[in-house]
């Protein structure tokens, strides 16, 4: 045993504690017999840092994690990072750019030999930053998606879904990125209000008949326009559906055709359609019979316009960026007449109607979105999400909390095609090789593509063959070509050049490329419940490791990680990866308002843990986790909860400094003080709580059972009552509260330890010699035989007498010194004649028991007990003469408990009038200011129109101002 510091640091454990649990490998303890459980943690990006949300994810699966270690069980929290392809290649090249270098100046594997550079310097910031929060992961095993292990299993997934018809190439739409020059995800796009512009144009009737009327935000696309819509049922129409328009500036002749996306009640009715440069566009485009290879792209990589396959894109557009070409093309339909100006409610005409609109951009770049047609490859969600579908409705896996389920099924049962390729450099490259079209007399062909574009891997002119190596796809093409020889090319344009730098080899050889594509990390990420643990060169399943016990997640990632990752183990491993889901919910602002940079209201995890410890911040996570609610951020409850742990502390020092050590016993000691057994009781009846609250999920009850059981029963009560015994007086056993206290302390301890490792760990090795660190001691046993209801039920009366008590003190103003005694309405029974006979009643056993802690917590000289005439000391337990003085003479308050009433005489103590008067004051400015809320809440005018905000803080304040004017009539009802 070591003597604890008067002061709590934690600064000053923290490290050394991590620092031993990771050096001694406690973190996955040698358990080979004991019953695996499984986690593993949505891999953080290897470029990130650790942000409030990581903070309430990781601490909520480090509390399961550590629960499940102190069960007993082979507990193993997977972790690894995530080699996050956009983000890691962006902060790659801005070094170079820093040292005036570009990524171009290098070749492919140059670059991504510079980024492996980093990674090895650079790149585990966040996983530093995960050990400061305490997260207790299997260190020794972790995992990175791009680590060979991994990179085999995405290999294998992707080869195995091409074969099964599930992975395949086709012309779509996508996100893309100009500014990256990449497809994205939809989670990588982030949608901006903007104050843009509605531009109205006329379309001319290729009969010269008459025009139609059409609106858009991006006129710019209508150099690349197919058709023009209107609704089936548009009476005003009707007539015009099958004709033709004919375009200004490019003099394409295009359909009106008939489909319900038009609008009628939304501007003309009439709306463009650019099925290459918009989603619904496109889904019309294709309804209407315009294949995807027909339709026209009138932008680069990099949003520039270029010719469309009809060649009617005049030159002086050609180059032009999207926003040059959008002033250019309303300057030239306003110059042909066929601008219809926007005229305001002044009669003031402009060139278009000012809008607000939803805009998409990069989340990274900061570039406006391109919906862009491009060759990509897709995976069949739709085909993999049914057995995932199923999953859920049959049980499998229980989503968490059961609200979510709703939104699972309606995303999953519409799902769309995957799109999982990106053009990067960094990350798995997609494992298909191409070669030129083979003719029907099996010489090679060379097809370039019309419009020049050789960004894309391949053509539809082109072979591919998907294979796990190079070697493997230069056999399947040898047999392909008849058995010439294979040369390997750097990319299509090299395999070009080829051709005409040997013309003769065109009967012998044959040039292959790879695909210069990258996965979408969302793909290989969806393969972590299995390949980091050893799939496809381990049997997981055999091990007992799959299926994971529980994923924790945030809700934002349910279909982008969650959903994906049950698609791909149900597919390959034939069960769920994991049996429950558990979503929680985002950590706002105070306000309640989203986190942003850009707002400035952004909390840093790691400023708290400098500030209060790493302890405070985690039990904030836990206590204000509410199954999948949002938690709003609130500093001043974090440094609560370092007052919390400072509490324990200092009543660690207390039985320290009284003799009181580590338990040598996991069961309960022997007790037959009642306020041992109900101390007992008490630790029994929290274990119950936070064992039913794990089962169920709830970080919050499991939290809040253990902040009260040591804040309220342990540390204000327990502690207090327990002195006088420890001090030997009235012959009560001290050896037994010593050993009782020690055991309940240590139960704390364990309890605690999941929620707050470092200082448990601290306190558990200060109070004496361990077999074992806390870390991997045992979860303490619910035994229903230690209850002692009857000491439960006593100590409960007692607790409410003496608060009670103490508050009637409190609300009259009763100096904190001041002692007094007090009168109590004794029990009587009448005989047979009907005369009162006095008893002694089971209250005066219970105040004849506890008349040490009566004298000591109550401040109470003495008490007598009327009519039955029983005075005694409760210092001594003496019986005393009766005082002779009356109650009503003594000017008494009184306090009522069980329906019991009790009374203080305190005409020597107050001024019973002036105490009158002074309550009445007070409760008549409580009252006012209770009634002006009320009438400001029963404005409907306040409640409609004002701040959510502040309609809530004064439904708060008025909560409160009733509460305090209730506890002051009730003060003045003492005073008679």
């Amino acid at each position: 045993m070591s003597d604890l510091p008067k002061t709590f640091d934690p600064s000053a454990i923290e490290t050394r504690w991590y620092a031993h649990w990771e050096e001694q490998g406690l973190f996955r303890p040698d358990r080979p017999n004991a019953q695996p459980w499984t986690i593993v943690n949505p891999p953080p990006n290897v470029t990130g840092s650790l942000h409030i949300g990581h903070a309430l994810d990781n601490t909520l699966q480090d509390i399961l994690v550590r629960h499940a270690r102190l069960q007993g069980k082979d507990a193993r929290w997977v972790v690894g990072t995530d080699h996050a392809g956009i983000a890691t290649q962006m902060v790659v090249e801005r070094q170079l750019n820093a040292s005036g270098e570009k990524r171009t100046d290098y070749d492919r594997d140059a670059f991504v030999d510079k980024v492996w550079e980093w990674k090895a310097e650079s790149g585990g910031q966040i996983t530093r930053q995960l050990r400061r929060l305490g997260c207790s992961m299997d260190w020794a095993n972790e995992r990175f998606t791009m680590d060979e292990g991994f990179s085999k299993a995405v290999v294998k997934v992707f080869v195995d879904l091409h074969e099964q018809g599930l992975i395949y190439r086709d012309k779509r739409l996508v996100n893309w990125d100009p500014g990256l020059g990449t497809a994205i995800s939809d989670l990588e796009v982030e949608t901006r209000e903007v104050q843009g512009k509605f531009w109205h144009f006329k379309y001319p009737l290729s009969d010269g008949s008459d025009h139609i009327h059409v609106a858009t935000t991006r006129p710019e696309t209508m150099l690349a326009d197919m058709a023009v819509a209107v609704h089936p049922d548009d009476e005003r129409y009707a007539a015009l559906v099958d004709k033709t328009v004919t375009l200004p500036i490019t003099g394409r002749e295009i359909p009106i055709i008939p489909d319900a996306h038009a609008d009628p009640e939304l501007g003309s009715g009439a709306v463009k359609i650019t099925p290459g440069h918009d989603f619904n566009d496109f889904e019309v485009g294709r309804r209407y019979g315009i294949k995807p290879a027909d339709m026209y792209n009138m932008l680069d990589s990099r949003a520039h316009v270029v010719q469309t396959k009809d060649e009617l894109v005049p030159d002086a557009f050609i180059g032009l960026s999207r926003e040059d070409a959008r002033t250019a093309v309303v300057e030239a339909l306003k110059a042909a007449g066929a601008l219809i100006p926007h005229v305001d409610k002044d009669g003031n005409e402009h060139d278009a109607e000012p809008r607000t609109i939803q805009t998409p951009y990069g989340d990274r770049s900061g570039v406006v979105i391109e919906p862009w047609l491009t060759d990509q490859w897709y995976v069949d969600a739709q085909t993999l999400a049914g057995p995932a579908i199923d999953a859920v409705r049959q049980g499998k896996v229980e989503i968490v909390p059961k609200s979510w389920e709703k939104t699972y099924f309606n995303w999953m049962e519409n799902i769309q095609p995957w799109c999982v390729s990106r053009q990067l450099w960094w990350g798995h490259r997609i494992p298909a090789w191409y070669g030129f079209g083979v003719q029907h007399d099996g010489r090679l062909a060379i097809h370039i593509p019309e419009d020049g574009e050789l960004r894309d891997a391949g053509t539809a002119l082109d072979e591919v063959r998907v294979a796990e190596d190079e070697e493997t796809a230069r056999s399947l093409f040898q047999e392909a070509y008849n058995d010439r020889e294979i040369v390997v090319c750097s990319d299509r344009a090299a395999a070009v050049a080829y051709f005409f730098d040997n013309p003769n080899s065109i009967y012998t050889h044959a040039p292959i490329w790879r695909d210069p594509d990258v996965l979408d990390t969302w793909f290989s990420s969806a393969l972590w419940p299995f390949a980091t643990l050893g799939w496809p060169d381990e049997d997981v399943k055999a091990a007992g490791r799959y299926p994971n016990d529980i994923l924790i997640s945030g809700f934002d990632i349910l279909f982008f990680w969650d959903a994906r990752m049950m698609m791909q183990g149900l597919h390959f491993m034939g069960e769920v990866p994991f049996r429950k889901l558990y979503l929680h919910g985002l950590v706002r602002a105070a306000d309640g308002s989203k986190m942003s940079k850009s707002k400035g209201n952004t909390v840093d995890p790691l400023g708290l843990i400098d500030q209060y410890g790493a302890d405070a911040l985690r039990f904030f996570m836990a206590a204000m986790e509410s199954q999948g609610r949002d938690i709003k951020m609130d500093q001043g409850r974090v440094e609560g909860y370092r007052n919390f742990a400072t509490k324990l502390w200092n009543a660690a020092r207390f039985c320290q400094s009284n003799g009181i050590g580590a338990s040598k016993t996991v069961e309960a000691p022997e007790a037959k003080l009642s306020v041992n057994r109900w101390i007992i009781a008490e630790t029994i009846r929290t274990v119950q709580q936070i064992d039913l609250a794990f089962a169920d999920l709830r970080f919050d009850g499991a939290a809040n059972a253990i902040y009260h059981f040591v804040w309220d029963r342990f540390c204000d009560w327990y502690l207090e009552l327990i002195k006088p015994v420890l001090q030997g007086e009235r012959g009560l056993d001290s050896d037994e509260t010593r050993e009782t206290a020690g055991w309940v302390l240590d139960q704390i301890l364990v309890m605690l330890h999941p929620f707050m490792p470092f200082i448990t760990e601290e306190l558990w090795h200060a109070l004496g010699t361990r077999e074992n660190d806390l870390i991997v001691a045992q979860w303490p046993i619910a035994d229903a035989r230690a209850m002692y209801p009857e000491a439960l039920k006593e100590m409960d009366w007692l607790i409410r007498f003496i608060s009670e008590l103490r508050r009637t003190r409190s609300e009259l103003n009763v100096p904190p010194g001041a002692r007094t005694n007090l009168w109590i309405d004794a029990h009587v029974e009448r005989d047979a004649t009907g005369g009162e006979v006095p008893v002694m009643s089971e209250l005066e056993g219970r105040v004849l028991a506890n008349a040490v802690y009566i004298n000591r917590l109550a401040r109470v000289n003495w008490v007598e007990f009327l009519h039955s005439g029983l005075v005694f000391d409760t210092a001594t337990g003496e019986r005393l003469e009766r005082s002779g003085m009356t109650h009503e003479a003594q000017g008494c308050a009184t306090f009522v408990v069980d329906d019991q009433t009790y009374m203080l005489p305190l005409a020597d103590v107050i001024d019973f009038d002036a105490e009158r008067a002074r309550l009445k004051k007070s409760v008549e400015a409580i009252e006012k200011e209770r009634d002006s809320l009320a009438k400001r809440l029963d404005n409907p005018a306040f409640v409609e129109k004002a701040k959510p905000e502040a309609v809530e803080k004064a439904r708060v304040d008025h909560a409160d101002k009733a509460a305090e004017a209730s506890r002051l009539r009730s003060a003045m009802e003492r005073l008679g």
